[in-house]
């Protein structure tokens, strides 16, 4: 049986405005945040790997959690990333994302570099540490960055047995497959299979029983566009839209990266500078000409909406 309170729908991510000196712009923090409820998001996850969360200070990404959370002021649920190695300060983290008014946290496995790993018992007792410290869902971030694997029945056995642990970002390859069983062992803990990485296996997670999306920040409504019409049971509408799409989501996922979300927001007048933070490099102007030409075909929101 579905979970009436369960959060579902599509989440992008919101990325970390810099100004063109790679300092915090946060009224293009704001303006961005406004696009994309205005694009048709459910909902928005801030401090993510594609928030480029890795390059900030702890005193940076506090400002961020802040500007974001009182900008949003209730009009959206915001997830927030608060993965670190340690229990300690990721539970820290977690609680102070709560008492901002998070709706949520996302937490990557404790990892460190290709030869610090965390057992099974490790990884079951970091999470149980966090969840001990908040009240709200943790959305577990299973993504090949981390290193770490984690089975499908590990994971039905954390949703079961740590109270806050029942959504999960599913990244890995395979991910339709992993959703299944994820789903066919978890039962009722598992509140949210989500699917991650760009949309670029929306549709066949979306047939795997994922509820949600993360995406990139871009264009949110062309992804409501799809996620809509599966969700209203208009599958081969569904397919066509995401075919429709496709080009997009294979530029952004195959060739920019986090990097795309910024560009279309420079080039619509969202943002004033598409800037990266170093040692990031920004992207070529080649490349750059290649994904607006793709997003002009389509004619998305972010390059109309500060024009």
């Amino acid at each position: 049986m579905t979970n009436p309170n369960a959060r579902r729908g599509v989440f992008p991510v919101v990325p970390t405005i810099f100004d063109e000196a790679g300092r915090l712009d946060l009224d293009g923090q704001r303006r961005a945040v406004d696009f994309m409820i205005d694009a048709g998001s459910h909902g928005l996850a801030i401090l993510a790997n594609f928030s480029e969360q890795f390059a900030l200070s702890d005193d940076e990404r506090s400002a961020v959690q802040k500007v974001v959370l009182e900008h949003v002021a209730g009009r959206v649920p915001v997830i927030v990333t608060t993965t670190h190695f340690s229990s300690d300060v990721c539970a820290a983290r977690s609680r102070a994302a709560q008492d901002a008014g998070a709706a949520m946290v996302m937490i990557m496995p404790p990892y460190h570099g290709a030869t610090i790993r965390v057992s099974e018992r490790g990884i079951q007792e970091f999470y149980r540490r966090v969840s001990d410290a908040i009240d709200i869902p943790i959305m577990i971030q299973d993504a090949p960055v981390s290193g770490t694997t984690l089975s499908a029945s590990f994971l039905a056995r954390l949703a079961s047995e740590v109270p806050n642990v029942s959504y999960f970002k599913i990244e890995c390859p395979q991910a339709a497959g992993k959703l299944r069983e994820l789903i066919e062992l978890g039962g009722e803990s598992i509140v949210g299979p989500w699917d991650g990485e760009e949309a670029i296996t929306l549709l066949a997670d979306l047939d795997a029983g994922a509820t949600g999306t993360m995406t990139g920040g871009g264009y949110p409504d062309g992804i409501r566009q799809i996620y809509d019409a599966y969700m209203a049971g208009d599958t081969e509408q569904a397919a066509g839209l995401y075919q429709r799409w496709l080009p997009l989501i294979n530029y952004e996922n195959r060739q920019t990266g986090l990097a795309a979300c910024k560009v279309l927001m420079k080039e619509g007048g969202v943002i004033a500078s598409d800037t990266l933070r170093h040692p990031l490099a920004p992207v070529h102007p080649a490349t750059r000409e290649g994904l607006l030409k793709v997003a002009r075909r389509l004619d998305p929101l972010v390059l109309r909406w500060g024009r």
